[in-house]
């Protein structure tokens, strides 16, 4: 054995982490057993607490500290327009534009039939549920990836009949980019997303 028992499970958790490998995690569990005990209590102790005190926003099922997070709490904000994000941090990914006046809705996730992930693994129902006569315009936010665009017009094709506008957000060349530098999925989104000027 490499490391000792206690270590070499912690490191074993820490990979368990997404984005953390083998030597990731190896940092980060000798910075772990280097700190102050009470900074390692600490650590533990926010861990479990934010683990029991978080919970789905009953409305838009972003994770919340309260029955209905403060997005959808907020009056400000229109219920004309429903944003359709896969994950809770592509919310805050929209909040940093600032531009956005409306409610989202997260899904947890992206159809993947190679995973196993399947409309009824993702809150797609809650979605509908949310469809009412004052919901305009829905969203769909979800990634440009093969993921992404499944389940964006699979979603498309379960609104277009209630009579709401449906819309995706457009990819392309990013402001301030090169032609000669972009790939050919960028060029052909962007060709193929152009407006008229």
């Amino acid at each position: 054995m490499l490391f000792a028992r206690p270590l070499a499970e912690l490191i074993a958790q820490l990979e368990k982490l997404p984005g953390v490998g083998p030597k990731s995690a190896q940092r980060l569990a000798f910075h772990i057993i280097r700190l102050p005990t009470d900074d390692v209590r600490r650590l533990a102790d926010t861990l479990v607490e934010a683990r029991d005190a978080l919970r789905l926003c009953s409305q838009c099922q972003n994770i919340s500290a309260q029955e209905v997070c403060p997005i959808c709490d907020d009056t400000r904000r229109t219920v004309a327009q429903i944003c359709v994000v896969g994950d809770p941090q592509d919310i805050a990914a929209m909040e940093r534009i600032n531009e956005f006046k409306g409610r989202y809705h997260v899904l947890h996730g992206l159809l993947n039939p190679m995973e196993g992930i399947s409309p009824e693994d993702l809150k797609v129902r809650e979605l509908l549920d949310r469809l009412t006569d004052e919901v305009e315009e829905v969203i769909l936010a979800t990634n440009p990836t093969i993921e992404g665009d499944a389940t964006a017009l699979y979603i498309a094709k379960l609104i277009k009949p209630l009579d709401i506008r449906v819309t995706r957000l457009a990819h392309g060349m990013p402001v301030g980019g090169e032609l000669d530098y972009a790939d050919s999925a960028t060029l052909l989104s962007a060709l193929e997303y152009r407006r008229e000027l």
